[in-house]
């Protein structure tokens, strides 16, 4: 069963759910004005921030925090603080498809202790607490048991053309590919955690992510068998902006093409 925690933070995702549900309904109408659409998902965006933090804080005004849209905030307990995305996704959620989600971890002396991503489109639950395992809604979760890079599907993110991680990411793609089934660019790296932890992906990687886009979806994987390191040995994927996951059996592999590339 879920501790007191978790439930909390399972209420805010689905308030929070609720209110971008019915935005994205509205996303299809303002697709003729780019500059509306925007500023409609924008204002979509720090809305479900709001709701999330008035849930979690209110329950627990203790703690600290860490949002996308309104940044860190100490808390009176300096060990505990939340981490929240309130909508992972965001290019997605603005070209109308239906592939994004909220995410909210719980961090307590600088470790992921419980974590949340939601999926409201599709009905998904993704949740972990440390020792209970992951789970989707009521099934367990374990990462997939694929053993052979050339059976497996990998995720990564893409950055957009500006990036200073895009020359990286393309080496990247280079030495990994031609190893594979296949690289899914998805647009969600909390959804990608998530179906690594579900045994959809074999793995994911993505350089240039934030702590509240990695966060809920680091303990997911773990609970769920795999395996999570920062791209650089020894750093923290939470601090180094690399991260790096797969089944217990491709981690090794992928870990090193991407370290040398």
């Amino acid at each position: 069963m879920p501790s007191a925690n978790l439930n909390v933070m399972i209420k805010a995702a689905r308030k929070a759910a609720r209110g971008l549900v019915k935005d994205f309904r509205e996303v299809e109408n303002l697709q003729v004005s780019v500059k509306g659409a925007g500023d409609f998902v924008t204002r979509a965006d720090r809305e479900a921030e709001r709701v999330i933090k008035e849930e979690l804080r209110g329950a627990r005004p203790n703690y600290g925090w860490l949002g996308e849209e309104t940044g860190a905030e100490p808390g009176e307990d300096p060990t505990r603080r939340w981490i929240v995305d309130p909508l992972d996704g965001t290019t997605n959620f603005l070209h109308g498809m239906p592939h994004w989600g909220i995410s909210i971890a719980l961090e307590h002396k600088g470790e992921i202790v419980a974590g949340v991503i939601f999926d409201p489109v599709k009905d998904e639950l993704f949740w972990a607490e440390k020792g209970e395992g992951g789970w989707m809604n009521d099934t367990r979760l374990r990462v997939s048991g694929r053993r052979k890079m050339a059976e497996a599907v990998f995720a990564t993110g893409v950055p957009w053309g500006g990036s200073r991680e895009l020359p990286a990411l393309l080496r990247d793609l280079a030495r990994v590919s031609p190893q594979t089934a296949g690289i899914r660019r998805w647009g969600s790296a909390a959804l990608d955690l998530a179906y690594v932890a579900a045994g959809r992906f074999d793995g994911y990687w993505e350089r240039g992510v934030h702590a509240h886009d990695v966060a809920a979806g680091i303990i997911l994987v773990r609970e769920a068998g795999g395996f999570v390191e920062g791209l650089t040995p020894g750093e923290s994927p939470l601090e180094s902006g690399g991260i790096v996951c797969a089944n217990t059996q491709l981690f090794g592999t992928l870990a090193e093409t991407l370290r040398e590339a």
